[in-house]
């Protein structure tokens, strides 16, 4: 049989001192470097590079009508939105349930780049008569993400720029001068914005020059803590930071579009999830609208798009809201101990989060919520906060029972398990309570962060 092995991220230099992989995109992307527990600290203390997110459904529509595609198919307002902006672009379908979500920024007049929206958009471009073109610039771009309280520094010392007037949402272009590259500048453009909730950017730039930049930026943070975020760590700090994370705290709702289901079929698209959790298999209780996702405020009603109905009965009634839940400490030991005792061992629980990636196939677990004897939501995203010393999740739950403090139970374990009732709290949500980019005034910032 021949041999075919999995390459190496080309985002990346190869690092022999690495053990552990991830074979999720198609190539070998480090898990971690220096470790889970000095990794998740870096976006609270210091600062991370992590070039795990590529490659990440990018595309760029550009013609006449891409702004009409963004108005139609998105629940935000467009009607400002300035050349060198960013929004973040929800897309639902009649339910109001979330089809796609990522960032969209203007690049120029008729030019938009999409980030992160997978095959919808590719589905709405093909399935219309808009006027416009569409390009997957996937395998010719690199993204990176540098995030923490001191990314600004390390970022105005990759550039030479001051860029403490960039505000949360903005990019611009930039330029590298490397030392080694005498004979040319290097293109990039510079992103704040970030998963950590904690100051963050990111660097934008052509795959010919990612390695390069990505060594460029180890230099320049070198002098402020710079730690490189293995694919564990990633994942980790969408729950600290309250962002829900499709494929990791809920699933888009692509089963209840058939259309688009056969435009899936033709695509030769690998968009299979394995679904382990007390939750079961019913994916359905895996889909959101906004509202359940904590971004409900993104909707503007002043303009018809898909979904619009449902989300407006939604708006006057919700159900269900978004919380952070903290998990009883002794139970969870409770957890470990039993796998100690002969037969009376627990479904086990990894530690310090739940797999999400395995292969070429996401594992979106989801465990049940209890009241009693009544289920009341889902609980996703489970993980072991080791700045906080808690082991959390995110809770789409019923409004009811979503009352800071309130007791309730995460029912540990598959379905024909052994299974266990967690108690946990409501919790605040975003659980991490250090200062938010959105809120940061950079201009204010001393140099040393």
């Amino acid at each position: 049989m021949k041999n075919n092995p999995i390459p190496h991220s080309p985002y990346m230099p190869f690092d022999p001192a690495v053990e552990l992989y991830s074979s999720s995109y198609g190539h070998l992307t480090p898990w971690e470097f220096s470790g889970w527990k000095n990794e998740s600290m870096s976006w609270k203390t210091g600062c991370y590079l992590h070039a795990g997110l590529n490659p990440n459904f990018r595309k760029r529509i550009k013609g006449p009508d891409a702004m009409r595609l963004i108005q139609d198919a998105c629940i935000n307002d467009f009607t400002r939105f300035s050349i060198g902006a960013s929004k973040h672009g929800v897309m639902c379908n009649e339910l109001g349930n979330t089809m796609a979500e990522g960032m969209i920024l203007r690049i120029a007049e008729d030019e938009f780049e999409f980030i992160g929206h997978g095959p919808y958009v590719d589905y709405l471009v093909e399935s219309s008569s808009y006027r416009l073109k569409s390009q997957d610039v996937d395998s010719d771009t690199f993204l990176f993400q540098i995030a923490g309280p001191r990314s600004l520094e390390v970022v105005e010392a990759l550039t030479g720029e001051n860029l403490r007037d960039l505000e949360f949402l903005w990019h611009r272009p930039s330029r590298l001068r490397i030392a080694e590259l005498s004979d040319r500048t290097i293109d990039i453009r510079v992103y704040r914005l970030g998963v950590s909730r904690t100051l963050a950017y990111e660097v934008h730039g052509d795959i010919r020059d990612a390695q390069t930049v990505y060594k460029a930026i180890m230099k320049a943070g070198e002098d402020f803590g710079i730690e490189r975020l293995g694919m564990q760590g990633y994942g980790l700090n969408h729950t600290e930071g309250g962002f829900a994370q499709s494929f990791i705290h809920y699933l888009h709702a692509w089963t209840e579009d058939d259309v688009f289901m056969n435009f899936l079929s033709h695509q030769s698209m690998n968009n299979s999830s394995r679904l382990p959790g007390s939750a079961g298999q019913d994916i359905s209780k895996r889909y959101a609208n906004p509202y359940e996702l904590g971004i409900g405020h993104l909707i503007t009603f002043d303009h018809s798009f898909r979904g619009r109905e449902a989300l407006e009965c939604i708006a006057r009634n919700p159900k269900r809201k978004i919380v952070t839940l903290e998990w009883d400490r002794n139970d969870v030991i409770e957890i470990y101990a039993s796998q100690f005792r002969d037969g009376a061992d627990i479904q086990f629980m990894d530690f310090a989060a739940n797999p999400i990636w395995q292969g070429y196939m996401s594992l979106n677990f989801a465990d049940d919520i209890l009241s009693g004897d009544k289920i009341i939501g889902i609980s996703s995203g489970r993980m072991f906060s080791y700045y906080y010393k808690k082991m959390i999740s995110l809770g789409i739950m019923d409004i009811d029972h979503a009352n800071l403090g309130e007791s309730v139970e995460v029912l540990w374990g598959d379905p024909g398990s052994r299974q266990k009732r967690i108690r946990a709290v409501v919790s605040r949500f975003p659980y991490i309570d250090l200062p938010f980019n959105r809120n940061i005034d950079t201009s204010r910032l001393s140099s040393a962060g």
